[in-house]
């Protein structure tokens, strides 16, 4: 849920001073961690975020601990990192934490050369990731409605 608010005539440098103040008001009850340039493949690596996200904490270090892909342990190690960010920044309790959102953009790709025949070479890209997981608390998110 984003807050709106109105320009109502302001110069641009004065509306974006309000918008910070209002924003500062806020409660907080989300947060976030991302691990860039991660070696592996955004398409193997959204098949294990899409099978988290919506799911309480608790509940999605479970699934990521038993599966036996290679990206479960990198998601779980953001996950980790974001839970840890929301009781450490923000003071949440993990029990009411759940993942809110989670995604995997591309990163850079490694391109090297692989030589064939007769003088010719193809490439090979070895992709990367950017994984994010975002964290609510559902309590403090319904109080906030």
């Amino acid at each position: 849920m984003q807050t709106v608010i109105k320009r109502e005539g302001l110069k641009r440098s004065k509306f974006h001073a309000k918008r910070k103040e209002t924003l500062a008001t806020l409660p907080k009850y989300e947060a976030r961690a991302v691990a860039r340039f991660v070696r592996i493949s955004p398409r193997k690596a959204r098949a294990v975020v899409n099978s988290i996200r919506g799911k309480n904490v608790s509940e999605a270090y479970n699934l990521l601990e038993f599966s036996p892909k290679k990206a479960a342990r990198l998601v779980y190690n953001v996950l980790k990192s974001a839970v840890a960010n929301a009781v450490n920044n923000l003071g949440l309790s993990e029990e009411n934490l759940y993942v809110a959102a989670c995604y995997v953009n591309d990163g850079p790709r490694m391109k090297m050369v692989w030589p064939r025949g007769r003088g010719r070479a193809d490439i090979i890209q070895k992709r990367m990731s950017h994984i994010t997981v975002v964290v609510r608390d559902r309590e403090k998110e319904n109080s906030a409605k």
